[in-house]
C-alpha cells in the first residue's frame, strides 16, 4: 500500500444538511486522503449514506461547503461535478443495477456516460470484461441483473465502480442484507482492489466486522488471498481510520485499538468487544 499523503481528496467542511427542516447532518467536518482507508460506521439513519451523497455532490448541503479534488463543489453546475464525479468509483446500496440493463452495460455505464474518463470505444469491452474478472463474474456479460444473486449483483457493482479504474472508492453499506460467508466475499474483493491498485478507500457499514477485515487483513498477490498483516513478516502498510457516527454528527474518529477502548455506550456498539 502506498503511505498517506497529504493531499486531501474529499473534504467536508462544517456541512449541514436538511431534509424538510429536520437534520440529516448536523455541522460536520470530515476529509479523506490520498492512500487511507476509511471505515464510517453507524447504525441506520445515522447519516452514514447522507455524508456519502453529500461528498459525491448528489446532495447540496444547507451550510457548509464540500470540496472534491481539491475543488470546491458547492454551487458547481452539475456538468463541473459531473467531470469531478468521474474520477471516483462508487458502490451504491445494493449495488445499484440498472434492471433493464445486460450486466456488460452496467459495468460499461460509466465509461459511456462520464465523458470525463475519455475512454475509446475500442477499449470498453476489454476494460467491462477485465472488471467482472476482477471480482470473477466474466461468464456474466449477458445476463440481466435479475437473473443473479444478491452476492453476485454486489460483486456486478463493484466492477463498475472500478471499470473506470477510479482515484479513490466509495462504499455504501456493500455488505447490508447478504449472509455472512458472501459478505466475507465482498470485504475480500473490497480489500484486493485496494491493495492491488493502491485506492484510497472509505467504507460506511454498521458491520464492525467490515471495518476488523480492512484493518487487520491484505490481499497477498502471490498467494491470491486475504492474509493477516504481519503474518508473514511482509511490510504492508495499511492504515486504517474508523469514523462513528450519530444523529447526523461525527462522535468518534480514530484508529482500532481508540475505538476499541472508547467508553461511550453508543460508540461501543461498533466495536468488537461489545456483548449486546
Amino acid at each position: 500500500m502506498a503511505e498517506i499523503s497529504s493531499e486531501v481528496l474529499l473534504r467536508l467542511d462544517r456541512v449541514t444538511v436538511e431534509f424538510n427542516d429536520e437534520p440529516a447532518l448536523r455541522e460536520v467536518t470530515f476529509e479523506l486522503r490520498k492512500g487511507e482507508t476509511v471505515v464510517i460506521l453507524g447504525a441506520s439513519g445515522s447519516g452514514k449514506t447522507v455524508l456519502l451523497k453529500t461528498a459525491m455532490g448528489l446532495i447540496s448541503p444547507s451550510a457548509g461547503t464540500v470540496s472534491l479534488l481539491g475543488r470546491s463543489i458547492t454551487g458547481l453546475r452539475e456538468r463541473d461535478v459531473m467531470g469531478l464525479r468521474g474520477r471516483m468509483g462508487v458502490l451504491f446500496q445494493e449495488g445499484g443495477l440498472f434492471d433493464s440493463l445486460t450486466i456488460e452495460e452496467n459495468v460499461a455505464y460509466p465509461l459511456l456516460n462520464q465523458k470525463a474518463l475519455e475512454c475509446p470505444a475500442e477499449e470498453i469491452r476489454s476494460r467491462v470484461e477485465e472488471a467482472l474478472q476482477f471480482v470473477e463474474l466474466e461468464h456474466t456479460l449477458e445476463k440481466l441483473p435479475s437473473e443473479l444473486s444478491g452476492g453476485m449483483r454486489r460483486r456486478v457493482g463493484i466492477a463498475r465502480a472500478i471499470v473506470s479504474h477510479p482515484e479513490f472508492l466509495l462504499y455504501d453499506s456493500p455488505t447490508a442484507g447478504l449472509d455472512p460467508i458472501t459478505a466475507n466475499t465482498i470485504m475480500a474483493l473490497i480489500a484486493k482492489e485496494r491493495d492491488l491498485r493502491r485506492t484510497t478507500t472509505a467504507l460506511a457499514t454498521h458491520r464492525f466486522q467490515d471495518g476488523q477485515l480492512l484493518a487487520n487483513y491484505y490481499y497477498n498477490a502471490k498467494t491470491q488471498r486475504l492474509e493477516p498483516i504481519g503474518a508473514n513478516g511482509e511490510a504492508v502498510d495499511v492504515r486504517t481510520r474508523f469514523v462513528v457516527m450519530g444523529e447526523g454528527r461525527i462522535v468518534f474518529e480514530g484508529s482500532q485499538e481508540e475505538l476499541e477502548r472508547c467508553q461511550d455506550t453508543y460508540v461501543a456498539k461498533f466495536s468488537r468487544r461489545w456483548k449486546g
